[in-house]
């Protein structure tokens, strides 16, 4: 799930990173992108006080070995020593290349660069800056982040009088960013991640609160934590972008840490949340395809935690909890979509051996109909939210526990992502969230229990957009699949023939593509771009069948979409080949790279950020911290054949070959674990290489070479920046 799925089954008190980094952190952070880490300077400051006491109930396996396949040839040491010299010189030399390369070019475009650097700080000081940050409500108190620092005041009072809690700056993390805050129960503790924008790795700062708040501990290298009580906190470790092992740590009488389960399967990610009535804490082990959950009873934090279900090879599913029933979130049965389930058993003081029976006692409550995706899922007393998308729209639909019907409300139409805040009480009546699209500022709606209507909140003058229109489009595919694409454009253009377009596509892990607000989208279009976002299969915006339909040996679908979406835009008068750029990020390089190999002629330039290029390449090296859990995603040529030559068939850089390619450019980041920046240099050299000899091969007049361009960052981490790098790119 981006970032791992349903991200507000949490129930969390999130403080958006998005206030400080350009990138969405629930994509840049999904355990599942095609992505790797940095060390993070902020972790240099603590040391770990875990000691392994009791045994989890998962065993603990020792070092992973990773044999050769039959019949390949073992180098000597020396071999492999020589080797690693020789490589890591011809990277150096590569790189040193790519940055001269870089200096000389950059100078070219310093008239152009302060132009839109200029526009697009006016834009930011416009909308980012008023859309302020989150308040949370606990009890009498409000909880609230501005500038690196957390505040608390009184309900009802005024925030210029507000307490201040926590400073990044004060305690020496001036260059970290606020990701992530829990509260204890009793609100005696709090509980922060810092992250830095040079690491993927989180530094959780435990605060006692109080007149004088005080550190109480620091935890390194932190994915996800949760209070189970008031003193006890669970949280994950994460290492070489992996989390297998939960810790449960204590502040009062004796203290102590221990070890309570580590995932044995390379395949799976774990993470933890609690259930929003906060009455269990739920681990939760997910690969992509299959999930297993356990519970801990927050009432009895000690006790080792109970399985619900086993994992079930295909299912996957997600726990809430409300007035002593649990509620199933699973992809159970047919169609292998998500439904809404009631186990049949009542919990008392929970005696969860005997209670987390398996899937027999499951009882349907609610299914998607086919071509639907859950974006989210939020569980209050009396009632259930689910934010759905179908065909491009966004849809509310409400299920009460009480009158047991459904409503389904169509939002706006303009709304193209939404995000849930934070509703701690899950006796609330009301349900507040955000509505944006690339070109939207994000506006905030209200969704009312007892008056059953959604009401658009008054907030603080932002100019609101007006001269923007929004069409949703359908492709015919090669296979006769409608691929749905969202095209913004200003109401003004004249002739969109003549337009420049600008194709957004991601298409894998059933992510969908980021469409939040960006500055930059809006600033295209007031300068009459047209912007396209094209929703292939292999994304997740029809569902998880719209996933699986582009994924291991259906790749090539994805392809197939992406042809289909810009032949359409350009057969509608929206543009022509020549004024016509493609951008993709991460693993939406794979298609991008492909089309650009087996399409040149559609496209005039393309802009890649950490692009996933080298897909055959990166699936053969088992050492790399992603590549086994990602077999479920790309396939396992190392122990298929088939696999193998599938994905050299449109992998970008087997495929490389001496044409006319569009214009390229690549921004890398020197220390992404995620996507190894010697790839990328390789791929760089031999696009380069195979333009050129195009060109040196035709003697046509005028006959065009592309600029093929990489900028290699030596801050920042995989498609995640602050606001001024992001700016600078």
């Amino acid at each position: 799930m981006c970032c791992t799925g349903l991200r507000n089954l949490l129930q969390e008190l999130t403080f958006s990173a998005k206030y400080y980094c350009k990138h969405n952190p629930p994509q840049t952070m999904c355990p599942y992108s095609k992505i790797k880490p940095k060390k993070c300077h902020i972790l240099d400051c603590s040391e770990s006080t875990c000691t392994h006491g009791t045994a989890p109930p998962g065993s603990i396996l020792p070092h992973r070995f990773f044999s050769c396949k039959e019949g390949t040839k073992v180098p000597s040491k020396r071999q492999q020593n020589t080797s690693l010299v020789t490589s890591d010189l011809l990277h150096k030399n590569l790189l040193k290349s790519e940055q001269e390369n870089w200096s000389d070019i950059s100078p070219t475009y310093k008239a152009m660069t302060k132009r839109i650097k200029g526009k697009l700080e006016e834009l930011h000081n416009m909308y980012a800056l008023n859309s302020g940050s989150p308040r949370m409500r606990f009890g009498e108190n409000v909880y609230f982040e501005e500038n690196g620092c957390i505040f608390v005041s009184k309900a009802g009072d005024d925030e210029g009088n507000a307490d201040i809690l926590f400073s990044t700056e004060d305690l020496g993390f001036s260059d970290a960013f606020i990701q992530r805050i829990r509260i204890s129960p009793d609100q005696r503790y709090m509980a922060i991640s810092l992250k830095s924008e040079n690491s993927e790795e989180a530094t959780c700062i435990i605060m006692k609160l109080g007149n004088f708040p005080v550190v109480e501990k620091i935890i390194p290298s932190v994915f996800s934590f949760e209070w189970a009580a008031n003193d006890v906190l669970y949280y994950t470790t994460q290492k070489n972008l992996k989390c297998q092992n939960v810790f449960m740590t204590t502040f009062t009488y004796q203290k102590h840490t221990k070890l309570v389960y580590t995932e044995q399967d390379a395949r799976f990610f774990v993470d933890i949340y609690c259930t929003k009535d906060r009455r269990f804490l739920t681990i939760n082990s997910n690969s992509k395809t299959t999930s297993e959950v356990w519970l801990v009873d927050c009432r009895h934090p000690f006790e080792s935690p109970a399985l619900v279900q086993a994992r079930t090879t295909g299912v996957i599913y997600h726990i809430e909890h409300r007035k002593d029933e649990l509620y199933i979130l699973t992809t159970d049965g047919e169609p292998a979509e998500y439904k809404a389930i009631l186990t049949d058993n009542c919990i008392h003081r929970i005696n969860l051996d005997t209670c987390c029976s398996g899937k027999e006692n499951w009882q349907l409550l609610y299914a998607l109909e086919k071509k639907t995706k859950l974006v989210d899922f939020e569980m209050f007393s009396d009632d259930c939210i689910m934010f759905l998308k179908k065909a491009g729209h966004l849809y509310l639909n409400v299920i009460s526990f009480v009158s047991h019907s459904v409503q389904s409300i169509k939002l706006p139409t303009w709304a193209c992502e939404f995000e849930l805040e934070s509703h701690p009480e899950h006796t609330s009546s009301t349900c507040y969230f955000q509505l944006s699209s690339p070109v939207h500022p994000p506006k905030r709606f209200a969704y009312s229990f007892k008056e059953n209507n959604l009401i658009e909140q008054a907030v603080q003058e932002v100019p609101i957009i007006t001269n923007c229109h929004t069409t949703r489009l359908l492709a015919k595919s090669k296979d006769e699949t409608l691929v749905p694409i969202t095209v913004f454009h200003n109401k003004n253009s004249k002739e969109l023939h003549r337009r420049p377009l600008l194709v957004h596509v991601y298409g894998a892990y059933g992510i969908d593509l980021n469409m939040s607000f960006k500055e930059e989208k809006l600033m295209l279009i007031e300068e009459g771009w047209i912007l396209a976002y094209c929703h292939v299969r292999g994304g997740g915006e029809q569902g998880l069948s719209w996933h699986r339909d582009g994924c291991q040996h259906n790749k090539l679908k994805g392809l197939h979409d992406l042809r289909a979406c810009i032949t359409l835009l350009h057969k509608l008068g929206l543009s022509q080949p020549k004024h016509t750029a493609l951008a993709a990020a991460s693993a939406g390089g794979v298609l991008a790279g492909a089309l650009c190999n087996t399409d040149p002629e559609l496209i005039r330039a393309v802009v890649l950020q950490a692009p996933f290029i080298d897909v055959l390449n990166t699936m053969m090296k088992t050492h790399l911290p992603l590549t086994i859990e990602e077999q479920e995603e790309w396939g396992n040529p190392l122990e298929d054949e088939k696999c193998m030559k599938y994905i050299k068939s449109y992998c970008p850089y087997q495929n490389i070959k001496p044409q006319c390619y569009p214009s390229v450019f690549i921004t890398a980041y020197e220390n992404d674990e995620r996507i190894p920046l010697t790839g990328i240099l390789h791929y760089v050299q031999k696009l380069r290489k195979a333009a050129l000899d195009h060109a040196s091969r035709t003697s046509k007049k005028g006959n065009w070479i592309p600029n093929i361009i990489l900028d290699v960052q030596a801050n920042g981490s995989h498609c995640d920046s602050s606001w001024e790098h992001s700016l600078n790119e």
